[in-house]
């Protein structure tokens, strides 16, 4: 056995509890909030610090909110099933509406300040990232939950009876824990591939990774053809703002005026470099708006000097993969909980298909789907630990962890991780590569990962930071090996997918695709209920 094997063996830290959340973004706060509210005792472990990683808490995010009207709530629900091609279900976003009006009232109870109208009515359509999850910290802490900070997860815990916790490290102070729970909530987000993004640095795909180790199946993973425009010299990613833009060439020529969808950004940038100036805010009215409004897209601007309503800045996309995608763990039941006994996916993590479709959940869909999968997650994981007649102590529990782990300790070869990342990141990154997909291209950049599994069989790093960013790789190229496998298994141009040689929707296609395994990818596919079908080939039929 090696160091790694070693060191995981001799366990510093061990705790029994009843549900173990996974995750301190929104999605795991309210899992564990809500697991500890049904009386279930609790351990949360972030990979960073809660409150402040991930991709919400830097920022902030806009919600999901349709007043309880009936006509006005179906309209919302028809009309997001058609945008993503009918592979969501009415039932499922009629749930979010509903759950997150409730969750909202007991975020103004905990004491966030939302602002007034003229009438003194709450609006609740916007949460601000540093004062809403300094808050969600404060509420899981008084709920009794046992938070374990800047302490990644590696590997879950199973036996034949299902998943009964997980094993992790301090990144702090190199010792490892071990928590065994009845019950496991993975909330640890997508996966976007270290592409810069600002607060995506901890989204790297593990929770994907050790969910499929234990028998998980995913869903969606081919809806991942997602980027959004930065400042190229900052990771701010709200590109909403570009609404009040002009978008030029390198000589200052006008090429677009206020892009709502940012769909025009890569054929643009295919032909040369591309710069935004929000000149479309010509009042101080205006600006002073959306400086409100965004505060942190203005932060790296102003940080070079550059006004953003008077000059031109220069534009980037970076890659937002499964995090802005839709693809996740599948989903089984009505309270998150995935293909294997005692383990719930919530937020990023789990696949939104039910609910976004195929098209990105990114801003209020998400940002809800976050809060609601994260309560249903927690009530579902706390209602079954405390029916479970054993204490996961008393289980005959083992490691389920090996890619990028323990599948190295008998080799020779160290495995390199920095120039394992750049290869991975070679296929997932480009534009022509993964946002103009085509069949060629993609089998020939997944052929071009597949000759990478070699290297999660090799002997990990020694060091805390070498054993964390080794599982990180080991993740990063299972979810994009993932990605590309379904994305050829789905011949059609759907939502998010494309592919150039079917580009257009095939009603013979309204499924779900279903992966399962790591080494040997397995695919099949998963009804959605029989009308969505049947609007899904009406609405092709028509066109």
């Amino acid at each position: 056995m090696n160091s790694r094997g070693n060191e995981m063996s001799q366990l510093q830290k061990e705790m029994t509890v009843d549900v173990l959340v996974l995750g301190g973004g929104p999605a795991g706060a309210w899992a564990a909030w809500s697991a500890a509210s049904q009386g279930a005792r609790v351990v949360l472990a972030d990979k960073g610090y809660l409150g402040t990683s991930g991709a919400t808490a830097p920022g902030g995010t806009t919600l999901l909110v349709i007043p309880p009207i009936a006509e006005l709530r179906e309209q919302a629900v028809q009309s997001r099933l058609k945008a993503g091609g009918y592979l969501s279900e009415n039932v499922w976003i009629h749930r979010v509406l509903d759950q997150v009006e409730q969750n909202l009232a007991l975020v103004e109870q905990w004491g966030y300040p939302f602002p007034k109208d003229t009438e003194g009515k709450s609006l609740r359509t916007h949460l601000h990232g540093p004062e809403y999850m300094r808050m969600m910290r404060r509420v899981v802490r008084k709920a009794g939950v046992t938070i374990l900070d800047q302490s990644p997860a590696l590997e879950l815990l199973q036996d034949e009876h299902g998943v009964g916790g997980a094993r992790g490290i301090d990144r702090l102070t190199g010792k490892t824990w071990e928590v065994k729970a009845n019950a496991v909530v993975m909330a640890t987000g997508g996966c976007a591939f270290l592409s810069k993004g600002l607060g995506c640095n901890v989204l790297t795909g593990e929770g994907l990774l050790m969910s499929a180790e234990a028998g998980a199946d995913l869903s969606g993973m081919e809806f991942s053809r997602q980027y959004a425009p930065s400042f190229a010299d900052g990771t701010v990613t709200r590109g909403r703002m570009l609404a009040w833009a002009t978008l030029y060439d390198a000589d200052g020529q006008p090429l677009l005026k206020g892009d709502r969808t940012f769909g025009s950004i890569p054929e643009l940038m295919l032909k040369g470099a591309v710069y935004a100036s929000l000149d479309l805010a010509d009042t101080a009215e205006k600006q002073d708006f959306l400086r409100k409004a965004h505060p942190i897209f203005f932060m790296p601007l102003e940080r070079a000097g550059i006004d953003a309503f008077k000059h031109k800045f220069p534009l980037t996309l970076r890659y937002e993969g499964t995090m802005r995608g839709t693809g996740g763990l599948r989903i089984t039941g009505m309270d998150c909980q995935t293909t294997v006994p005692g383990l719930y996916a919530a937020g990023d993590a789990a696949s939104r298909e039910k609910v976004t479709g195929a098209i990105s959940g990114g801003g209020a869909y998400n940002a809800s789907w976050a809060i609601c999968s994260g309560s249903w997650a927690g009530q579902g994981a706390a209602g079954y630990a405390l029916s479970c007649r054993g204490q996961a102590g008393s289980r005959n529990l083992n490691a389920a962890g090996r890619y990028g782990l323990a599948a190295g300790a008998n080799s020779s070869d160290t495995l390199e991780v920095k120039p394992l990342i750049t290869a991975i990141q070679r296929e997932i990154l480009p534009l022509q590569i993964n946002y103009f997909r085509s069949e060629p291209v993609i089998s020939s950049a997944l052929k071009r990962l597949d000759a990478l599994k070699p290297c999660l069989n090799q002997q990990v790093p020694t060091t805390v930071q070498g054993i964390v960013r080794a599982r990180e790789a080991a993740a990063m190229l299972t979810v994009g090996r993932w990605m590309y496998t379904a994305a050829l298994a789905r011949k059609e141009t759907r939502g998010l997918q494309k592919l150039a040689e079917y580009p257009e929707l095939d009603p013979e296609q309204t499924h779900r695709l279903i992966i399962s395994g790591i080494q040997q990818i397995r695919i099949s596919t998963e009804a959605v209920p029989h009308a969505y079908e049947i609007k899904a080939r009406k609405e092709w039929q028509a066109t």
